[in-house]
């Protein structure tokens, strides 16, 4: 028999695409969705369901820079500073409707300890998006980031996957500090080819914002790497969306050596 899913919570209804933080440094600027793909879901919605779907997003950084605590915060709306390390990985699932469609996001919540790199570096294949998280409190943190995205890269395509790097714990950190920490967190995104955002997961602050951005871009670079895929495949009069590729937000940076040898 088969289940039927409960109706996606209204706080989960994408209509729009989700804004950037920064222009300085994103992925595009646009404010909508591609025509492309509002012209797809508007057929998709008259026409026979097509499969769920769903992005893998897996988010990476030093041990305590708040990677769990932000996860949480988004999909469960708490906040414990508490909370015990990873170890290895967890993950949720979080369900949306974009553009009435529906589509779920993968959250991987990796360990930050290097004892415990390689149990999670078996679960980075096959990620749409990866979150590079650092301490604003802690310049070696944001220092790491290029490190751990490397190490993620090596199970990636980096032609295939959308990078984000988030500044976490913005309440921790003042005003004078803050401005300082982000003119070379802005630096090291352009040089990742990522979009920055700063989120503080005690006040919630950003979290729900960028957790959406990444949802839109995600399912947005889904959709028009199917469409390419299969140039527009039609049946009937039905664009049919069943694909978790993506191809479109192109990164120059070369595949690294496989790691864990």
């Amino acid at each position: 028999m088969m289940s039927v899913l409960p109706p996606v919570r209204r706080d989960r209804i994408v209509a729009e695409l989700s804004q950037c933080f920064k222009k300085e440094a994103c992925l595009h600027t646009r404010d909508s969705f591609h025509s492309k793909v509002i012209s797809a879901c508007k057929q998709q919605r008259t026409g026979t369901v097509g499969r769920f779907k769903i992005s893998k997003v897996i988010v990476v950084g030093d041990l305590s820079v708040g990677k769990t605590c932000m996860i949480n915060r988004f999909c469960k709306d708490v906040f414990d500073k508490n909370y015990k390390a990873t170890i290895g990985v967890d993950f949720e699932m979080e369900r949306f409707e974009i553009l009435g469609i529906p589509f779920s996001l993968q959250l991987w919540d990796t360990a930050g300890q290097e004892r415990f790199k390689c149990i999670a570096s078996t679960y980075y294949r096959g990620a749409q998006a990866i979150v590079i998280t650092f301490d604003l409190t802690d310049i070696s943190s944001l220092e790491h980031t290029k490190q751990w995205l490397q190490d993620a890269l090596k199970e990636n395509d980096p032609s295939s996957v959308l990078l984000f790097l988030v500044g976490s714990k913005k309440d921790l950190s003042t005003s004078s500090q803050y401005a300082l920490i982000e003119r070379d967190a802005l630096k090291v995104a352009k040089e990742m080819q990522a979009e920055y955002w700063s989120v503080s997961s005690l006040t919630g602050e950003n979290v729900k914002e960028f957790f959406f951005r990444v949802a839109s871009l995600t399912f947005e670079t889904s959709v028009l790497a199917e469409l390419e895929k299969t140039n527009a495949r039609r049946i009937g009069d039905v664009v049919r969306i069943n694909s978790n590729d993506n191809n479109l937000y192109q990164n120059t940076k070369k595949n690294k050596s496989k790691c864990c040898q």
